[in-house]
């Protein structure tokens, strides 16, 4: 017969919940900030085209 497992507390819901959204938070910055400095012409890190016709 099937055992039912024991329910994981509010606080490590909680704390793994803040983990994700911290994770996705950084990432949001990190994609927010590369977009930035596109636009602005000062990436180094990034290789785009300008000004291309056949895009």
């Amino acid at each position: 017969m099937a055992v039912p497992k024991k329910r994981t507390s509010k606080s490590k819901s909680k704390l793994r919940k803040a983990k994700w959204k911290r994770k996705a938070y950084k990432e949001a910055e990190k994609a927010l900030s590369l977009a930035k400095s596109v636009l602005t012409n000062k990436s180094k890190s990034f290789i785009y085209i300008k000004n291309h016709k056949n895009l």
